[in-house]
């Protein structure tokens, strides 16, 4: 007799988020760690560098611009950056652009000692801070499927979303009280020790060549792996629909402003925190994501509810009401990022990984771009709430006109998918292969014993 009660073992396991991927490798362990890390500082940072901007221009649209500067690195070095990871090791990738981060991180420091900070550094930083990350990204993500089993990928993009949304809590919430009284260079200080730490960790990680299969990095390359993209329709959808949810109703940009026009100044870092938080939420009860099957559906539904949560927050004048639909925005995200990395990870040949990740980059991170690029203008044109409120629900028609331009992301099922049959039949063989080969080395050894 099975106890299904509330608080029964089994029903805490299925809520908590599985383990296998930490157990099973070293490599998970030290890169999710490392990750953990770099991002509390990158945390703090994405806090600073907004707030000094509005501290020494006065702007929104100026706040915006940063988005604008990003864009380019962004397309370029994302799809570029997605080749390289396919020809190149993955580890050593990982490696030197964490280890650029830091060098930028101790360029806001310096800047922000000056005794008159200029503004133009920032705006250098974040658009190199943005090539990196669009180099390091893909390799990233293509790497994750190589130290992770098969059947633990969910477990695993359930924990990588968790790591994010742990920096992404902390960061912002400890950014707020930095800068308000310890000073912007504190939080610049923090954010460069963090990279120290983590590069500490990525060293020893195993080296991760390119395959055998992989294509150099070209543009013919990159073209291949845009063709690939668009004959999966699938997979077409979940970059659309991502890209529409954060283009349209991300609000990063001018809360800055909203707590201001809300008088709570001291807020901004609880803004900031609360779309993590719930993303936090999300991920440490994710163990119900292994039972779903049909993801697209899941991509389409959490993406919609962001948007008209985030409509919700910029309609509220109660400071606390903000928090609550930015926290429930964040949840609804934290569901549309997991089932989109399961559909990647489970489904896309080793050989196409990097750049497959690097247009997943793309819809990832230009949607917020352009997004703040939005927001910020609609603010200065329209008003502050009005640019939340508006594009939160036009980004809920979006998506629903996207889930009907796209039917075979809503028919999606795991358990039928041919080409996530035809990648776990490649691993399987993959396995077997390094199984049979380790068993002939023990066998050699022990005849020349």
């Amino acid at each position: 007799m099975t106890d299904d009660s509330p608080d029964s073992p089994s029903r805490r396991r299925g809520l908590l988020p599985d383990l296998s991927p930490w157990r099973a490798s070293r490599d998970f362990r030290l890169l999710w760690v490392s990750g953990a890390i770099s991002n509390f500082g990158s945390f703090l940072t994405f806090v600073a560098l907004p707030v000094q901007i509005k501290e020494l221009t006065g702007s929104a649209a100026a706040v915006g611009a940063i988005g604008a500067v990003e864009l380019i690195p962004l397309i370029v070095f994302g799809l570029y950056g997605g080749a390289l990871a396919d020809a190149l090791d993955k580890r050593g990738l990982i490696l030197w652009s964490e280890a650029g981060q830091g060098l930028l991180s101790a360029v806001l420091l310096v800047n922000a000692l000056l005794p008159e900070p200029a503004v133009w550094p920032l705006y250098l930083v974040a658009a190199l801070s943005s090539a990196l990350g669009s180099v390091q990204r893909p390799a990233l993500d293509s790497l994750w499927p190589r130290i992770v089993a098969h059947e633990h990928l969910p477990a695993a993009a359930s924990l990588n979303s968790l790591r994010w949304t742990v920096g992404g809590v902390a960061g912002p919430a400890l950014a707020g009280v930095v800068v308000a009284y310890a000073g912007l260079g504190w939080a610049y200080a923090a954010d460069l020790l963090t990279f120290v730490v983590s590069v500490a960790l990525i060293v020893p990680l195993a080296s991760s060549p390119a395959a055998h299969e992989a294509a150099r990095p070209s543009l013919k390359a990159i073209a291949e792996g845009a063709r690939y993209a668009w004959s999966r329709k699938e997979l077409l959808g979940t970059y659309a629909v991502d890209l529409a949810a954060m283009f349209l109703a991300m609000p990063l940009a001018v809360l800055p402003f909203l707590a201001d026009d809300l008088d709570a100044e001291w807020a901004l870092g609880l803004m900031y925190a609360a779309v993590p938080l719930g993303s936090l939420l999300v991920s440490v009860t994710s163990g119900w994501s292994a039972r779903i099957h049909r993801h697209g559906r899941m991509v389409v539904l959490a993406a919609a509810l962001w948007g008209l949560a985030i409509a919700a927050a910029g309609v509220c004048g109660n400071v606390w009401l903000v928090l609550l639909f930015l926290a429930v925005a964040g949840g609804c995200d934290m569901v549309s990022g997991i089932f989109r990395g399961v559909m990647w990870n489970q489904t896309i040949p080793d050989e196409l990984r990097g750049r497959l990740a690097g247009i997943e980059l793309l819809s990832y991170s230009v949607g917020p771009t352009l997004g703040q690029v939005r927001s910020g203008g609609f603010a200065a044109w329209w008003g502050v709430r009005a640019s939340v409120w508006s594009g939160g629900l036009l980004c809920a028609g979006g998506v629903g006109l996207l889930a009907l331009c796209l039917p075979k992301l809503m028919t999606y099922d795991a358990r039928t998918d041919v080409h996530a049959a035809r990648v776990r039949e490649q691993r399987q063989k993959a396995a077997q292969a390094r199984r049979e080969t380790q068993a002939k080395a023990e066998a050699e050894a022990k005849a020349e014993a």
